[in-house]
């Protein structure tokens, strides 16, 4: 059976893209019979409020989405909130440590920043870390070790990296694509590159469907499955709403969050409707019911370029002044 999630970060309100993703989502596995699992990505405790996960269950469930597990219903792996599955992330920690795939990093923020401004490379995720820490030898990590906290990266194995996306077709990345990756940060605080594999892992999830932007991560957790011998799930990366100044929906419309959609006393069928149509799930942006999409969901008819959405079809959906 088909298990699916959809593990919203609550350190703000869901927007437009975010509801996109999520319908998506939910259609996919809906349309197969399976199982849909709601989890919380709190991982990075200062930036997650307890209040924007609380808004982000209201909102999905005003979008007609409804899943199987998650933090408010319980279900068989449990808990389905970050902040309470630390121990789980210690343990592949300790089990990577013991196979020689981590080492501790000590350059400074003045450091990283300026390898961030060398052509090193730059993915979604970052410039790409060139090893500098990689090789120390054991005495001069302790003596390092004695002076700072370092993190801990993930040492890039030397071979490439294939698969095949369900939404955006073959994918091929070089040995070492983006660089050794941080898996727990100087303040102790894990990554979310681990954290959403032993998650993801854990609770049996057979398909992830993620924006585009989630590309590049990939390939970083692919590799991190193949460490802990754990068996990957099948990718989906659909491509982002953009607006006509080829920017970021969500980030250019930063209003159009689904809480001041409904304080519009917007329908969400509406909503829905216009989701639908930008992503080839329908002939016009006419409102309907998300339910009533689960029969006809095809991932083939979503498009594999950036959707553009004009300001005048936003004016015309009420959700721009």
């Amino acid at each position: 059976m088909k298990r699916g999630r959809f593990a919203p970060t609550p350190s703000g309100l869901m927007h437009i893209g975010n509801a996109r993703t999520a319908l998506l989502s939910w259609l996919q596995i809906r349309s197969a019979g399976g199982q849909f699992i709601l989890r919380i990505e709190d991982i990075d405790k200062p930036r997650s409020k307890p209040h924007y996960a609380e808004q982000a269950l209201s909102d999905l469930r005003w979008l007609g989405l409804d899943w199987d597990e998650g933090p408010d219903i319980g279900g068989p792996f449990a808990p389905y909130v970050q902040s309470e599955r630390e121990d789980s992330y210690e343990s592949a920690l300790s089990h990577l440590l013991e196979q020689g795939k981590l080492y501790p990093c000590f350059c400074s923020r003045a450091e990283l920043q300026a390898i961030a401004s060398a052509p090193h490379g730059l993915s979604s995720e970052g410039p790409a870390y060139p090893g500098l820490c990689r090789h120390f030898s054991a005495s001069e990590r302790e003596e390092r070790a004695a002076a700072k906290q370092p993190s801990l990266r993930f040492a890039m194995p030397d071979h490439p990296v294939h698969y095949i996306d369900e939404a955006a077709g073959p994918q091929a990345f070089a040995a070492g694509a983006g660089g050794d990756f941080v898996v727990r940060r100087a303040d102790g605080i894990i990554s979310y590159q681990l954290a959403v594999v032993i998650d993801d892992a854990a609770m049996g999830i057979t398909d992830v469907l993620r924006g585009y932007d989630l590309l590049d991560s990939t390939p970083r957790q692919l590799l991190l499955y193949e460490a802990l011998g754990l068996t990957p799930p099948r990718f989906a990366h659909v491509p982002l709403l953009l607006g006509t100044d080829g920017n970021r929906l969500a980030k250019r419309h930063g209003a159009i969050s689904l809480a001041s959609i409904r304080e519009r006393m917007l329908p969400p069928e509406l909503i829905v409707g216009a989701l639908a149509a930008w992503s080839g799930l329908h002939d016009r942006a006419e409102p309907i019911a998300a339910s009533e999409l689960i029969h006809s969901f095809n991932l083939n008819d979503v498009p594999t370029e950036p959707i553009v959405v004009d300001d005048a079809t936003l004016k015309l959906l009420g959700l721009a002044d």
